[in-house]
């Protein structure tokens, strides 16, 4: 590049250019004020070395950005005068004038004159230099030269017609390039000096660390600018491919930080700009370059190359591939020190990595990965101290996992370190409801969000009342004790009316108002809440729902079952739905028609849940499911579907899936793959079919699906309720108790089993225990009329008339508002 004259001071020239390789730059000035004074033949040279030293030396204290220029005019007025003396006749003889044209180009840059500083580019003819090897310095002048004049070029307005813009973006994209490609080789020739120099020292004793080289504010904006220029010009395949040329060079100490942000750009290239059939994988010819240099340039950064490299062959290998190595990167920069010397270093580490791991998020999410996400997050946390966004990205990716307790754990931490936050204690009230069986617990939560929401107002107070009525209402639910269930249903109603009030377009607050009118017998004002809540949001399956059954429980099943029909048609995969419609069509059309219904059912859980239990299926896309089994509703589901049919107590699932689990080990049965969830399903299909069987009284199709639901959970409360009701068919008396008997062991609340125990009793001819067990029945459901109705058979056979006709009369009254299921199956919502 240069071709200086050969001088009488060898010394203090080779103790410049390693001054100047190390960037030690008051050496250099130092040291080349010594030159001048020894060899005033060699003056030209040590007015540029002078004049380097001065503007590198500026530069690294004040980078080259828009908020320094005004400072820069001032403080490189030296340098510019010693770099002006020599782009002269001179300093071409001297060998120096076109390294001094591209450090003035440089320096006009700084200043903010980038008119000024492509001249000085042009002058030295950059356009044209060939492609050779270049020393050390030399290389970084070229490389910063060339990103400079790219940057120049984004800076100068002055193109005007379309042909000329063109032509300028060619050329930034060309500057760019060769920019990037001889930044990544200085970087490695660094790596490469400093490795030799560590191997050459003479002595074992320890040496210390060299001082770890960065590629600077210029060169790393000309990384990022290369891929840049491509995307204005509407060129995705070629950006994405010369960011993969980026991350292909063979990794330098002070490339980290730029292989990091490559790597998060091409993420997020992938996964906006080239979605699904605009993908092409690496390797399929796409042309990310555009200047003419071979692969064995010596402009060119070596590449990794081994055999047998991964090569991902669709956006979601690359896209998780990227975002991996990002993160290794990310992990590997992070500060876990939190003395205060280290806090911008600290915070500088973890924006990065927030920043990675907030696209992983993005991408595992959008591509069902969510362990992968787990993982990733929970290796963050410990560089993430009091760090609320990673905190909160965490708990939200245990959720998704089915790790509800830990992250009930991890949420009170967010809610911790962000104390007037709202939509935390919502959210893990919600977790509290919807999967750990804690109500009481939740309404806590929910009552700290309420006095948020009152000392901080965010709009979210109406919110705060309605969970604080699902907490009471559900408390309701699982309380035996009368006066307590009233002041649970009382609570949960006032809250709900506040809801309403403080919201009054939102369909949930009106939607479980009428839930809990329909549970205490108000049958007519719940329909109207209810259609009201239809009004707010018509599409809302849980309120479609409920409208259903308040319409049988107005004998008004034909236009019940049209609802329902209606409903399918906007979510034919609702297996709550069809559940309702199976018991409609029986009521209405018999029981072939309701088998009909059921079958569909069973069909319909082939398709949504057979490719989530099979056993061969790959771990990450076949995750285990810690939530209870018996579960009103799961987030991982949307309104088409809930992980139960029916209410069921969460207790009594603990108990039963325990001996389920023995039972399966005593066979040598192991636990079934995929969620549970899927399997409780299928469990309650079969119980619906052997149903719809025992209606048609076809006994041995009951006995069958009887035995397919024994296999999922043999020690299923349900499944013993079910195989009492076909010994009852058969007038098999003894064998009927026992089967209610252990129904109800398992779950004392079962009020099916303690009916029909209280029957078997009474056939019997044991109408004590009969009349003990009904009673029973009739503390936990007073408003089930069967109950009533059997108890009034028993104590007719007691002989006490009075009573059984006051306990007949009961049962009448309530069967007027008896819906055809209980409303406490309409399944838990929260949107």
């Amino acid at each position: 590049m240069t071709g200086r004259v050969k001088s009488s001071t060898p010394r203090i020239e080779v103790e410049i250019e390693r001054n100047r390789e190390e960037a030690n730059w008051l050496k250099v000035i130092e040291l080349a004020e010594q030159l001048k004074e020894k060899s005033p033949d060699l003056v030209c040279l040590s007015d540029f070395l002078i004049g380097e030293g001065k503007l590198e030396n500026f530069l690294e204290e004040w980078p080259p950005v828009d908020t320094n220029v005004n400072r820069a005019k001032l403080g490189l007025l030296e340098a510019k005068r010693s770099l002006s003396l020599v782009i002269t006749d001179a300093g071409i003889k001297a060998g120096v004038a076109m390294d001094a044209h591209l450090l003035l180009g440089k320096l006009q840059y700084a200043c903010g004159q980038y008119g000024e500083g492509l001249k000085h580019f042009k002058m030295a003819d950059l356009q044209n230099l060939s492609e050779k090897k270049l020393p050390l310095r030399s290389l970084r002048i070229v490389a910063e030269s060339y990103a400079i004049k790219g940057l120049c070029l984004q800076k100068d307005d002055s193109a005007t017609s379309k042909f000329k813009k063109a032509e300028k973006e060619d050329e930034m994209a060309k500057c760019f390039e060769l920019a990037s490609d001889l930044s990544l080789l200085y970087m490695q020739k660094v790596d490469k000096m400093q490795s030799a120099a560590a191997s050459n020292t003479g002595s074992h004793s320890p040496q210390p660390a060299a001082p770890q080289r960065s590629l600077g504010e210029v060169l790393e904006r000309a990384l990022e600018s290369a891929s840049h220029v491509l995307q204005r010009q509407g060129r995705w395949d070629a950006a994405a491919e010369r960011m993969r040329d980026s991350l292909r060079a063979v990794e330098s100490s002070g490339s980290h930080a730029v292989r990091l942000k490559a790597a998060c750009r091409l993420a997020e290239t992938l996964l906006q700009a080239l979605p699904g059939d605009k993908y092409k994988p690496p390797g399929t010819g796409v042309v990310g370059r555009v200047t003419a240099s071979a692969p064995g340039s010596a402009w060119r950064p070596r590449n990794y190359a081994a055999h047998n490299q991964f090569i991902p062959r669709n956006e979601y290998e690359e896209t998780l591939l990227v975002l991996l190595i990002a993160e290794s990167i990310a992990v590997r920069n992070a500060v876990l020190s939190q003395s205060p010397e280290f806090k911008d270093v600290r915070i500088s580490a973890y924006r990065d990595a927030e920043m990675v791991y907030d696209l992983l998020t993005v991408a595992t999410v959008r591509w069902n990965q969510i362990a992968l996400l787990q993982e990733s997050l929970e290796r963050s946390l410990k560089f993430s101290f009091e760090e609320i966004h990673l905190w909160k990205q965490y708990g939200l990716s245990l959720m998704g996992i089915g790790h509800f307790e830990h992250a009930l754990a991890v949420l009170k931490e967010v809610i911790r370190l962000e104390p007037n936050d709202v939509s935390n204690c919502l959210l893990a009230a919600k977790i509290c409801y919807e999967h750990l069986n804690l109500p009481k617990e939740g309404t806590n939560f929910s009552a700290q969000a309420r006095e948020k929401a009152l000392t901080s107002p965010t709009g979210l107070l109406g919110r705060c009342h309605l969970y604080i009525g699902i907490g009471y209402h559900l408390q309701t639910e699982a309380c035996q004790l009368r006066r307590e269930k009233d002041e649970f249903r009382c609570q949960a109603l006032d809250n709900f009316r506040t809801a309403m009030e403080l919201d009054p377009n939102d369909h949930l607050a009106r939607h479980y108002l009428a839930l809990q009118l329909a549970l205490t017998g108000k049958i007519t004002e719940a329909r109207q809440q209810s259609r009201m809540s239809l009004d707010l949001r018509p599409e809302h399956s849980p309120a479609l729902h409920l409208l259903a059954l308040l319409l049988t429980a107005e004998r008004r099943h034909a236009s019940a079952l049209a609802v329902v029909e209606d409903a399918l048609t906007d979510y034919p995969d609702s297996l709550n739905l069809m559940y309702i419609k199976a018991y409609l069509e029986l009521h209405e059309k018999g029981a072939e028609k309701a088998l009909t219904a059921a079958k569909q059912m069973l069909e319909l859980w082939k398709n949504l849940y057979e490719g989530q239990i099979v056993s061969d299926m790959p771990e990450c896309d076949r995750k285990s499911d810690t939530r209870s089994v018996f579960q009103l509703y799961t987030s991982e589901m949307s309104d088409k579907d809930s992980s139960s049919l029916h209410f069921h107590d969460t207790a009594a699932s603990r108990v039963e899936r325990a001996l389920s689990e023995v039972a399966s080990s005593l066979s040598g049965l192991g636990p079934r793959p995929g969620p549970r969830r899927a399997w409780q399903l299928q469990l309650e299909i079969w119980l619906l079919l052997a149903e719809m069987y025992a209606a048609a009284e076809r006994l041995q199709d009951v006995a069958a699906c009887i035995s397919e639901a024994e296999q999922i959970y043999p020690a299923s409360h349900h499944v013993m309720h079910m195989k009492g009701v076909l010994h009852m068919l058969k007038q098999e008396w003894p064998d009927a108790k026992l089967c209610y008997q252990n129904a109800v062991g398992i779950n004392p609340l079962h009020v099916k089993s303690l009916q029909e125990l209280g029957l078997v009793y009474h056939y019997l001819g044991l109408q004590g225990l009969a009349e003990t067990t009904l009673r029973e029945a009739a503390k936990i459901e007073p408003k089930n009329h069967v109950t009533w109705y059997n108890l009034g058979k028993v104590l007719e056979a007691l002989g006490e008339y009075e009573k059984a006709s006051s306990a007949m009369a009961t049962a009448l009254m309530e069967e007027k508002n008896s819906p055809i299921l209980p409303f406490n199956s309409v399944p838990l919502c929260f949107e």
